[in-house]
């Protein structure tokens, strides 16, 4: 009868403990999160993933730290303390299978789910509509992108139409960074002489925080840019405006952003042609592997296609 009042405790502190994580996370509102505020088909898988790895983690965290203040509240040193000590020292097949059952149980669980979500991932958010190309480039502490179809650039600020899948690809010609749109995705390393990619997509128009997520030097905090997100007409409006009202980026240009300070939002009306595959090149010349142009990006080693 003692046993099952004591396992009843532990159920209702277990519960207890669940409701009040539960009522905290909810109070304090999970929109403050950006990382739990998907505004896109991608952040809202990886949103899933992490909400159930979550859950899973609660599931082992909280019994352990229940069980360890039951046991030292009913071990304790005291002088009218009489519960039993008698250890058992001798192998136990019960216990082995429990703390080696479960943890394997939890790894073959995830393992299925992250598989299932990364391979999801790695193809166009959707396929009803076309998707546009940004050539990303992470420098000392500022980051470029690159508009192949409509030929502009831009400094730490990026615009993109809304409902339309972002195919980024990522380079530097810096030291490594990790290219980071919390709402609308996770992060993706850029590295010298190598062409990353990352599918990204904004569901609505919108502002967006932007950052690198990699200590990249002193300044590396002011790596940060401002993702717009318009309708399809808007963003077209943009790109003209862009195209009329501001200046080219020569190679010289280049070569004087490419040096180590910080800037603020920069736009330009063309570049230079292969600018970006030069910046791989120089660095190594390694690229992501694309079949069939869009629907598979594994990384091979390959070189330049």
């Amino acid at each position: 009868m003692k046993s099952k009042r004591t396992g009843w405790k532990l159920l209702t502190i277990l519960v207890l403990s669940y409701a009040v994580i539960i009522a905290v996370s909810v109070a304090l509102g999970w929109d403050k999160f950006i990382v739990l505020d998907p505004k896109g088909p991608v952040a809202e898988v990886q949103q899933k993933l992490i909400i159930l790895t979550g859950l899973i983690c609660m599931a082992v965290v909280i019994p352990v730290i229940v069980l360890m203040v039951y046991i030292v509240w009913k071990y304790r040193d005291t002088p009218d303390n009489d519960a039993p000590y008698q250890p058992e020292w001798n192998d136990s097949k019960l216990l082995e299978t429990i703390w080696w059952g479960i943890p394997i149980l939890i790894i073959i669980v995830l393992s299925i789910f992250t598989a299932r979500d990364t391979y999801k991932l790695a193809k166009p958010p959707v396929t009803d509509s076309n998707p546009i190309t940004i050539q990303v480039t992470s420098l000392d502490w500022k980051w470029l992108f690159q508009y192949p179809d409509q030929k502009i650039a831009t400094v730490n600020y990026v615009q993109i139409p809304a409902g339309v899948p972002i195919r980024f690809q990522l380079t530097s010609d810096a030291p490594m960074n990790s290219f980071w749109i919390p709402q609308l995705g996770g992060q993706e390393y850029s590295m010298p002489g190598m062409a990353m990619q990352l599918w990204l997509q904004a569901d609505k128009p919108g502002k967006y925080f932007g950052s690198g997520a990699n200590f990249s030097g002193r300044d590396f905090a002011h790596m940060q840019f401002e993702v717009e997100s318009k309708p399809q007409a808007e963003f077209n409006e943009w790109v003209k405006e862009v195209k009329a009202s501001s200046p080219e980026l020569t190679k010289e240009g280049y070569t004087q952003l490419a040096k180590p300070s910080t800037a603020k939002q920069e736009f330009f009306s063309s570049y230079p042609d292969e600018l970006y595959t030069e910046i791989v090149d120089k660095n190594g010349g390694i690229y992501m592997k694309h079949s069939d142009g869009l629907n598979s990006g594994s990384y091979n080693g390959s070189t330049r296609p």
